[in-house]
């Protein structure tokens, strides 16, 4: 009886992940708009800019509001936030509709990715939390790779890809419901949490600073591939925007295999090798896939680059969370907000696109993959992870 009583609890935090994933339709929908209304990438790039940067600005101030009204509420304003800049373009679709509803669905993703995991934490033990959380990111990878293939369905069927906002808008208010109707028994309030200036007094230290670059490294890569993939498969092989778009969707396919992967690796190697292997992967991936010319041969170094990104980020912030002991909640306020570093390569990349296509775009990520080889040394000097 318990054990049900725990599932029915569960499951609408865990539908709660699949929601986080609905901020991965930026991606594609940037490229629908772009040929919609006739944007340039320089100023397309602006859209997914304007999901990220609420990173830097929500992350600890959803941190306060958490301990104000708690963890379940504060996903639940989340899930609103998302749910009313999903309808915008339901009723108004114009560029600055658009930027409007990206920046409620980012500070939207910003307060569920603060507020979330915390709230799976009062529901399993701490022996399976890892597992838990692993959990959660496999199904917001399920949202995140099936956008695009709705939009192309609603494209084709419905003569509308703008369909999947209304579509996505009523699966989280479904989800905010179900949550709200699900007693949850949370800690007490506490009166003190992460400050901005605890935050940033971590920069100190060279390795955090190596870190959060890295995580800046690492989103931007995600975000760039993301955007850049399907302009790179119209060009080269001559796609329509629907087609192109399913490259997305297998990117985001071989991230969640390369999580599922990574949970076994890591249970029988060190995490220092299995980052260091994977961005090598990620390298010769991206460098391969700026000379080939088969498609077959494209959408197979897709699926790598897939791979190669899907356990970087969690390893980063382990060795984080390693580095700085006590103070794990500042170190994790500092790694949120450089989530929102990564977009500051897309307007970069929407001007290289601009001036040179979409290939010259992408070569630019290998800059990343070499900081992040730098991170993957200093875990080898410092002998962490």
């Amino acid at each position: 009886m318990a054990n049900r009583r725990h599932l029915r609890q569960r499951l609408p935090v865990f539908a709660g992940f699949f929601v986080m994933g609905f901020v991965d339709i930026v991606g594609i929908a940037t490229n629908y708009a772009k040929q919609d209304l006739q944007l340039k990438d320089s100023i397309a790039n602006l859209l997914p800019l304007m999901v990220f940067i609420w990173f830097a600005l929500f992350s600890i101030p959803t941190g306060v509001l958490m301990n104000r009204i708690g963890r379940r509420k504060t996903v639940l304003a989340g899930m609103m936030v998302t749910a009313f800049g999903l309808v915008l373009p339901v009723f108004v679709y114009n560029f600055i509709a658009l930027l409007s509803a990206f920046a409620l669905v980012g500070i939207g993703n910003t307060i569920l990715q603060v507020a979330l995991n915390p709230l799976l934490t009062n529901l399993v033990s701490r022996d399976r939390l890892g597992s838990a959380l692993t959990g959660g990111q496999l199904i917001k990878a399920i949202a995140s790779f099936l956008g695009p293939a709705i939009a192309a369905f609603a494209s084709a069927s419905l003569d509308n890809w703008k369909a999947i906002f209304p579509i996505f808008a009523t699966i989280t208010v479904i989800n905010s419901i179900w949550l709200a109707a699900t007693p949850i028994v949370e800690p007490a309030p506490v009166q003190q949490t992460s400050s901005w200036r605890a935050c940033l007094a971590l920069l100190k230290d060279p390795f955090i600073v190596l870190l959060v670059v890295g995580v800046i490294a690492i989103v931007g890569i995600d975000v760039g591939l993301n955007t850049t993939l399907p302009k790179l498969l119209m060009i080269r092989f001559d796609l329509p925007l629907e087609k192109a778009g399913l490259g997305t969707s297998l990117y985001f396919i071989s991230r969640t295999v390369g999580g599922l992967a990574g949970v076994i690796l890591l249970a029988k190697m060190k995490n220092s090798r299995l980052f260091a292997g994977t961005v090598m992967l990620g390298l010769i991936a991206l460098g391969s896939l700026l000379f080939a010319t088969a498609f077959w041969l494209s959408m197979g170094l897709i699926f790598l680059l897939g791979l190669a990104v899907a356990n970087v980020f969690p390893i980063i912030f382990a060795a984080a969370l390693q580095r700085a002991g006590s103070r794990e909640n500042e170190v994790s306020g500092l790694l949120i907000m450089g989530v929102s570093g990564g977009a500051v390569l897309l307007p970069v990349m929407g001007l290289i696109g601009d001036a040179k296509g979409p290939a010259w775009a992408l070569a630019f990520l290998l800059l990343a993959w070499g900081w992040l080889l730098l991170v993957g040394k200093s875990f080898n000097d410092k002998n962490i992870l």
